[in-house]
This record gives structure tokens, sequence and C-alpha cells, in this order.
């Protein structure tokens, strides 16, 4: 099963050492990422396999929120086809 990830805040050190730390430690594996910084905002979404993930998704997604609250980012966790489902024209 595949996830998606999306990271939005004001840049600072450390924003993608600490997901992909959170990410590691459950083993998710992150098939496709993309990251940019416009005008000090950065934004991040990746795409995640997390077919073997060590935990529950509601426990994954609550780590993330932890870890962006302590980052000062918005960090959300959804399932592939839901997000496709919100973000269809």
């Amino acid at each position: 099963m595949k996830a998606v990830i999306t990271v939005i805040g004001h840049d600072r050190i450390g924003i993608i050492a600490s997901v992909t730390g959170v990410l590691a430690k459950a083993n998710v594996n992150i098939l496709d990422i993309s990251q940019t910084i416009m005008q000090n905002i950065f934004s991040m979404i990746m795409l995640v396999d997390v077919s073997n993930m060590n935990c529950e998704f509601s426990e994954m997604s609550d780590l993330l929120k932890q870890t962006g609250e302590d980052l000062g980012v918005d960090i959300r966790f959804q399932r592939e086809e839901i997000f496709t489902s919100m973000h269809r024209i």
C-alpha cells in the first residue's frame, strides 16, 4: 500500500532529516520525493510504501503530526487513494 506525505511550513534546518528518520524507524520506504523552498516557505511531498510499516497507520500519522509540531511545520499523512480522490478535478 502507498501513502502520500505532505510537509509545509517555514524553512529550517533538519526538516527532511527529522521526517525521514521517523519513516526509517517505522520501516517505511520512500518511493518518490519532491521538495522546494519558495521565499522561505518549505514544501515537500513524498510518495511512500507502507506495506512493511511496523506500526499502525494511525500511529504513524500521530508520530508525523508530532514531528511537525516539534519542527513548526504541518505534516499530513494520507493513503494514496484518499489523497488522489481529494485532489481530483
